[in-house]
């Protein structure tokens, strides 16, 4: 029988939050919302305390503000989550900038103490506890007065059996010599920076006691329906050898849709593998996809389009439009020009579950790139690398495209050097034979099994992809000869 306390863990309420924190808040615990000005910290606050809060379990929100909690209100009220039935039943608004003007931090306790006495709820909130931090600054009590004061306030709020937030403006350096930073059980830093012209806004769990959170730094969003967190991909310690466990095992396979082309492959693709399709604009890579998928609804396989470079009217051909009207290919609009490569998997991984989704499509890397916060793009081939595995660990098998320009004696695979990412690549090129150009295609690699090493011409007709006879067989003359290097 184990004496261990356990702990419950309230969920927030806020979309991807619960990950972030290792399954949710610890219930007593006393918590800091920190971060720079504008963050979504009020917002944060109160998108926890409108899911928490219900008769049984009220909600005390303080705030230490110049200005009144009916103007805060007013422009929260604008979220979804805000439900004005449970204002004043089940929450309730106390404003303590008059007892703070006194610069008595006793006085404040004392309010404090009184109003959670008498309303006895199971949620407290103090908002904005600069404002205390601040006030000491100009009192007597100074920066020992403060400690004191957070140190009671702690240990009142922990003896109150609630789950407590203080919320506040804090730089860094501050946040390293702040008393509230010691005595917190938990700590979120919320943060937006402005990159060039795109505006990217951070989280990170700094804190918390008694369970494993995520590390890092996470993207997240405020939009109409409130705050969303995008937990950051991490790829998890067996992710290798259950690779190498797919490269062993990998026999069943993936159909490609396009005759002859399965054969070059060794039988088609290794279900739960990423192919990379690469060429030159117009070389046909966005036609092989829409075989890709089509093939997939023809056997009972759904698939998902993610599409960067064009919006979905300008993607989908007839065939692949015909596709999504079936409702057995989903497609997400990608774009948005800040966007994160988490919040991009986040939507594929919700689509996926949501559709039952086998196959999936990335057209195109490069305007992914393109697509992301400068930011992002600093650090792709990582974050695409756990992308990747986070997706394939699915078993979903993934085609991704990349343009790349022909240079006729430099054939790359990569134009940013992920190439290796990719468990199969397939290359298509303009070659010239006879005064005409032509397209070949070849299969560079297929990780695990035998495939062609052919170098096959092909063409695009309506019905799709015609693959032809090898380069020796038409006995044509290519100008050049291409060095190979990935």
């Amino acid at each position: 029988m184990s004496n261990k306390v356990r702990i419950r863990r309230l969920p927030t309420g806020v979309p991807g939050l619960d990950n972030l924190l290792g399954g949710g808040l610890p219930e007593f615990s006393f918590n800091l919302i920190a971060g720079t000005p504008g963050s979504g910290k009020t917002t944060l606050a109160h998108q926890i305390m409108f899911s928490l809060a219900k008769p049984d379990n009220r909600a005390l929100f303080f705030t230490v503000l110049g200005e009144p909690a009916l103007k805060m209100l007013r422009y929260q009220q604008q979220f979804p989550f805000f439900d004005i039935d449970k204002v004043n039943d089940s929450i309730r608004f106390v404003n303590l900038s008059s007892d703070l003007l006194d610069g008595n931090f006793d006085r404040v306790l004392s309010r404090i103490a009184e109003e959670v006495k008498a309303y006895s709820p199971s949620l407290v909130f103090v908002d904005s506890f600069r404002s205390v931090a601040q006030s000491a600054k100009s009192m007597e009590q100074g920066a020992s007065g403060l400690q004191r004061f957070v140190q009671q306030l702690g240990m009142q709020m922990t003896s109150w059996q609630a789950t407590t937030f203080l919320i506040g403006e804090y730089l860094l350096p501050e946040a390293e010599s702040s008393p509230v930073f010691t005595v917190a059980d938990g700590i979120l830093w919320m943060s937006q920076n402005l990159h060039r012209n795109s505006m990217v806004r951070k989280m990170q769990v700094v804190k918390m006691r008694g369970q494993a959170q995520a590390p890092g730094l996470h993207t997240f969003r405020i939009s109409d329906a409130g705050i969303q967190v995008f937990p950051r991909a991490i790829v998890q310690p067996g992710a290798a050898v259950e690779a190498a466990i797919k490269l062993v095992t990998g026999d069943k396979r993936t159909l490609m849709g396009v005759p002859g082309l399965d054969d070059m492959l060794g039988g088609g693709l290794p279900v739960g593998y990423s192919l990379l399709v690469v060429g030159p604009s117009g070389s046909g890579k966005t036609i092989l996809a829409t075989e890709f998928l089509a093939e997939g609804v023809r056997r009972g396989e759904p698939g998902v389009i993610a599409a960067f470079e064009k919006s979905p009217s300008q993607l989908l051909n007839n065939k692949l439009q015909a596709l999504v009207e079936t409702g057995k290919v989903g497609v997400i609009d990608t774009r948005s020009l800040d966007l994160s490569i988490d919040e991009t998997l986040h939507d594929l991984i919700e689509m996926i579950n949501r559709m039952q989704a086998k196959r999936v499509v990335i057209d195109s890397l490069s305007g992914f790139e393109l697509a992301l916060a400068p930011e992002f793009q600093e650090d792709f081939r990582g974050s695409l690398y756990r992308m990747i595995a986070e997706l394939t660990s699915m078993g979903v098998t993934i085609l991704m495209t990349s343009e790349l320009e022909d240079r006729y004696t430099d054939l790359r695979f990569s134009p940013f050097g992920s190439a290796f990412l990719a468990d199969s690549i397939i290359v298509q090129r303009y070659i010239e034979i006879a005064g005409q150009f032509k397209r070949v295609l070849s299969v560079v690699k297929v990780r695990g099994s035998e495939h062609s090493k052919d170098i096959r011409l092909f063409d695009i007709i309506d019905d799709g992809i015609v693959i032809g006879e090898t380069l020796s067989e038409y006995g044509g003359i290519m100008s050049g000869r291409p060095t190979v290097g990935v």
